[in-house]
């Protein structure tokens, strides 16, 4: 239901787009998507936080929740020493002046850059979720330059008169059903992270064939249909996709592999794939050619999605912590923007 929201936002975007920049002018667009998100920011600064699992919230900072991971607290023992920090860290920390209170958020930000980096290595070493991620930049890279170029592209080769409500069209219902018939099937055949992938690289294949068949029609009557399956069959990914990504982790890692998904398929997808596009189409001037150029890339998700069905993997999206106790009942930590001087209460 979430992952619905990305496609029918991009399809909405073109058929607004081009409906006002149209009528009027294309910076009237700007204007109205500012004005209509205006709401939106106040009700980010107003609105009651979310009160997450494993977290306590009250109006003291020091009695809010823990952080999700709790080996990053600085825990003190009986004797007064802490605890917690590794030395490393603790030695380079305390090279800083005591003087300030700034010292005091340098050492926190030295030290949260140490688990940063030793989160970031035991994400990496997940098999599982570096190769699902992998697929997932092959696959944005292709859906991010069809968002982009996909209505010129259009309007090039079939001559739409209208390709902004064209594309716009098709992506809405093929975004809406195909997103939703994914989570859908992913559940009817039992969510486990190998059917996630065999799903996955079925979805892809076929959702790759009729994508290329469709810009290889000359007859806009060929392209549409053919289109419109394939895209409902690729946007059948994103509800399995973020399964595999959350019960592939354990789950302190959770928060920080969504995250690392979200940052990858931008930065080296569907950010990189619109300039790369341009640039191949204005040295062969054939945007049919470029099209089928682009779409060809998701064998490279497919690859990477089927390779994912002979991993081992375990799904750890239920397991305890290494602390025995799991990690959506634990609240009993201090905040990481805590004083830290107050010792770590235990809830009730």
């Amino acid at each position: 239901m979430f992952y619905m929201c990305i496609p029918t936002g991009i399809a909405l975007g073109y058929v607004y787009g081009g409906l006002v920049g149209g009528h009027l002018h294309w910076r009237a667009a700007f204007w109205g998507e500012s004005i209509l998100m205006l709401p939106f920011v106040i009700l980010g600064f107003v609105i009651k936080p979310l009160e997450l699992k494993g977290f306590t919230h009250n109006k003291k900072t020091k009695e809010y929740g823990p952080m999700l991971s709790p080996e990053l607290q600085d825990e003190t023992s009986n004797n007064g020493i802490k605890q917690g920090v590794p030395a490393i860290v603790e030695g380079l920390a305390e090279k800083l002046p005591e003087k300030s209170s700034l010292s005091s958020f340098g050492k926190k930000v030295m030290i949260e850059i140490h688990h940063f980096g030793k989160d970031m290595k035991e994400l990496l070493q997940e098999r599982v979720y570096v190769v699902n991620v992998a697929g997932y930049i092959f696959y944005n890279f292709v859906i991010g330059a069809y968002s982009y170029w996909g209505p010129k592209a259009g309007q090039d080769i079939y001559h739409m008169a209208s390709a902004d409500l064209m594309f716009g069209g098709i992506t809405i219902v093929c975004g809406i059903f195909g997103t939703l018939a994914g989570g859908f099937i992913l559940d009817k055949i039992d969510s486990t992270i190998s059917n996630a992938f065999k799903l996955l690289s079925g979805a892809t294949f076929l959702g790759a064939i009729f994508c290329f068949g469709a810009f290889c029609f000359k007859s806009l009557y060929g392209f549409i249909p053919f289109f419109s399956v394939g895209e409902l069959l690729v946007f059948a990914t994103q509800a399995p996709v973020n399964y595999i990504c959350l019960h592939s982790v354990k789950p302190s890692l959770r928060p920080l592999s969504m995250a690392m998904s979200t940052v990858s398929i931008h930065i080296l997808g569907d950010v990189p794939s619109s300039p790369i596009v341009g640039f191949i189409q204005d040295k062969i001037h054939n945007w049919r050619t470029t099209a089928l150029l682009l779409t060809s890339i998701l064998i490279g998700a497919f690859v990477c999605w089927f390779c994912g069905i002979f991993l081992h993997s375990v799904d750890r999206f239920n397991e305890e912590s290494e602390h025995g106790v799991p990690a959506t009942e634990r609240s009993n930590l201090r905040p990481l923007l805590d004083d830290g001087n107050d010792e770590a209460r235990t809830s009730q």
